[in-house]
């Protein structure tokens, strides 16, 4: 008699190419899967027993997301964490964040207001629980539905794909802060932002966008000093 196959394989079967996505999106992004690990479509067959085909279709979605990269040998790996380049991808983040931040305090409606106190909400429910992918995910859509108040999709979009890129960042930042007893986490940058966009006050809202990215910053060089490497400085001013 046939062995009858457990809810995970019906669901993994059910679901094709999305479940595959969706559990190395959250591997990758948790850094279960570490950075520069090759993704090899035949052991992923095996593993969610499955056929290439929704594999393949899964990998070019982690590939389209910049959390893979495929090789001119086709082979595809989980897309490196480029430390080097961590200076300019602050710079960068700090410039849309303070932009768009600064729209929102100009451009802002009440329903966007609702909308970006109901993320900030949703982040402070994942840190209560300590549920560092969840932070990751939230703290992600209370900054793009800042950027939507600011009415500038050009803006928007590539702050959105920096956002992205930088989820991993704040992860393993976010796992060494709330390792720390002593080390107080809270959303208190977020009330602060929300206040100054409520008040349409776009200096100061400037002012706590940019040091909403120093924060960021400072903490994942502590991150990297405490579990990487031991000489690391990287200077946001």
């Amino acid at each position: 008699m046939a062995q009858a196959k457990t809810p995970i394989e019906k669901q993994a079967r059910g679901e094709g190419a999305k479940y595959v996505y969706d559990q190395l999106r959250r591997e990758i992004l948790t850094l279960e899967l570490s950075p520069g690990l090759p993704l090899d479509e035949t052991s992923l067959s095996q593993r969610f027993q499955m056929s290439r085909s929704p594999i393949r279709e899964a990998l070019v979605r982690l590939s389209a997301d910049g959390l893979a990269v495929t090789l001119s040998n086709r082979s595809t790996l989980v897309a490196p964490i480029n430390v080097a380049e961590f200076p300019r991808y602050v710079d960068a983040l700090d410039f849309l964040q303070r932009i768009n931040t600064r729209l929102a305090a100009k451009n802002r409606s009440e329903a966007d207001l609702v909308e970006i106190t109901a993320r900030a909400k949703e982040f402070e429910t994942a840190r209560l629980a300590g549920d560092v992918l969840k932070m990751s995910a939230t703290n992600r859509d209370f900054h793009l539905a800042i950027a939507d108040a600011g009415k500038n999709t050009f803006l928007t979009k590539p702050y959105g794909a920096l956002l992205d890129e930088g989820r991993r960042l704040l992860h393993l930042s976010l796992k060494h802060v709330l390792a720390i007893p002593e080390e107080a986490f809270h959303d208190r940058d977020h009330q602060e932002m929300i206040s100054a966009i409520r008040n349409r006050d776009v200096h100061n809202a400037d002012r706590l966008a940019h040091e909403h990215t120093k924060t960021f910053h400072d903490r994942f060089v502590d991150t990297l000093k405490a579990h990487y490497l031991e000489d690391f400085d990287f200077d946001v001013r």
